[in-house]
């Protein structure tokens, strides 16, 4: 099955402590059906000091569900994204606009 969202995909938050915050996603997970988005679902993580690092408290971004990301579209809203075929080819495309992405 085609991925509705992927990598370099600016989407929004629809749901969690995040609701409303837009961001790119960096890393796709399709197994564990998450995807990480930057700026989004920050925890605080330590780690130790090393040769190579300081160590201390590194904000990192944590997974999120895919079913509470939308895709953002060329107006700055979220859309569902759908499939169709264009010369041949699949295409994904936002249902708001009927724009291709």
């Amino acid at each position: 099955m085609a991925a509705k969202l992927k990598k370099g995909d600016t989407v929004v938050v629809l749901a969690g402590k995040d609701k409303g915050k837009t961001g790119e996603i960096t890393r796709v997970m399709p197994k564990d059906n998450k995807a990480v988005v930057e700026g989004v679902n920050i925890a605080i993580r330590h780690t130790r000091q090393s040769a190579q690092s300081q160590g201390g408290r590194v904000p990192k971004a944590m997974p999120i569900d895919l079913s509470n990301l939308a895709l953002m579209d060329k107006n700055g809203k979220a859309t569902r994204v759908g499939f169709r075929m264009e010369e041949g080819k699949k295409v994904r495309y936002a249902k708001t606009t009927g724009e291709a992405i």
